[in-house]
């Protein structure tokens, strides 16, 4: 549906001999009512897709194992959609102290977002309320070791920012006046908190990303923040049994039509165009996670079954198996420290891994060497990759 811009122009003062126009986006709900018929074939299938997610991991045996992987998933790919060039397999040789290499920055960053999703995701289970200043916590961490770091993490910005172009006066897009980023992000807030059974959950989802990436609240780190809240949100909300649906692989797949979808809706105000977009977004990415997440469970069960073929050994062979699926690089000096064993017991159990196919030394370098569950990082790895 065709509406008028859905915001207001607010012209800025002369500067340097040029004024711009910065876009101050209306209040959410959509004025006039959107027309929920024109999406309610993505929304079936959306939802659909995400309570056979749910089933899967209810189902699941620890589906805190799996989740280590997939926020780190999340982080590379989030962070590959702002340019960052580090891989999964980059990220878990930093946090396994084998950076040779690596981009180093890059993998600082996607390190730093692991840690901004976890403290989101902690803050919740205790109980604090996704709120304004939970947004600021994760902002900073998010920008601890990555790019924007001066640039005021956990605060709201105070000076105009822009996107695209050497200044606001040639940008692509100019946000709101700093002055008036507390006020939209607080009617945001409340948006996101009214209970409104008129509009279901994964739509004011779709509304508030867009809103969030529109009045981009921060000097740097918008996107890769915005990404993170909509699976906050439905954890949050009960929505999602467990943090598993992340939408970066959808929009880095179809990333120039994501800012197109994004932008025309300040025009146009085709707020339906968008939601189906977000829908078919979370669809194929709840499917993806549930076809991932069984694919795992069927490889740990099969391998739990070579391992208990082996004999004797098969008690301590099985528990630092239980480690790589938590995580699934490490030297035998974690192994030692997370288990207990000495180090001729770690080494005779990885070496007995390696023998059955299921762990690889990857390792360049002659100390300190690195062994990976390459059949666990391999699902988790994207095709494009």
């Amino acid at each position: 549906m065709k509406r008028k811009r859905q915001g207001t122009l607010s012209k800025s003062p002369l500067v340097g001999g040029e004024r711009y126009d910065a876009y101050v986006p209306n209040a959410l709900p959509p004025a006039p009512a959107m027309d929920m018929t024109a999406i309610s074939a993505c929304l079936e299938k959306a939802n659909l897709a995400i309570g056979e997610l749910n089933g899967v991991v209810q189902n699941a045996p620890d589906p805190n194992i799996i989740n280590y992987m997939y926020v780190r998933k999340e982080a590379v790919l989030s962070s590959q959609i702002e340019g960052t060039q580090s891989t999964l397999d980059d990220l878990l040789r930093y946090e396994s102290g084998d950076a040779i290499g690596t981009p180093l920055d890059d993998v600082a960053e996607v390190s730093s977002y692991v840690a901004a999703l976890n403290h989101g995701l902690k803050r919740m289970e205790g109980g604090f309320p996704l709120s304004l200043r939970l947004i600021r916590e994760i902002h900073k961490i998010l920008l601890t070791n990555a790019r924007g770091k001066n640039k005021t993490p956990g605060e709201f910005r105070t000076s105009q920012n822009w996107i695209g172009g050497t200044r606001p006066s040639t940008a692509r897009f100019v946000p709101a006046p700093p002055e008036k980023v507390l006020e939209l992000m607080g009617d945001l807030e409340k948006f996101m908190h009214e209970e409104d059974n008129k509009i279901p959950l994964l739509v004011k989802t779709a509304l508030f990303h867009q809103q969030f990436e529109t009045i981009h609240p921060f000097l740097d780190g918008n996107g890769r923040t915005g990404r993170l809240l909509i699976t906050l949100y439905l954890c949050e909300r009960r929505f999602l049994k467990s943090p598993f649906l992340y939408l970066s692989l959808f929009f880095k797949k179809h990333r120039d039509l994501y800012y197109e979808k994004l932008n025309e809706i300040r025009k146009t105000g085709d707020w339906e165009d968008w939601i189906g977009f977000f829908l078919e977004g979370v669809a194929e990415t709840a499917t993806d996670a549930k076809d991932t997440l069984l694919k795992i469970q069927r490889m740990f069960a099969e391998d739990d079954e070579r391992v208990k073929g082996i004999g004797r050994v098969r008690v301590s062979v099985g528990v630092v198996l239980g480690e790589f699926k938590q995580k699934p690089m490490l030297t035998i000096a974690e192994i030692t420290k997370r288990t207990g064993f000495s180090k001729p017991t770690a080494i005779r159990a990885v070496n007995r891994l390696m023998g059955l196919g299921i762990v690889k030394n990857i390792s360049e370098k002659k100390w300190g060497q690195v062994y990976s569950y390459a059949g666990y990082t391999n699902l988790l790895t994207p095709s494009e990759d």
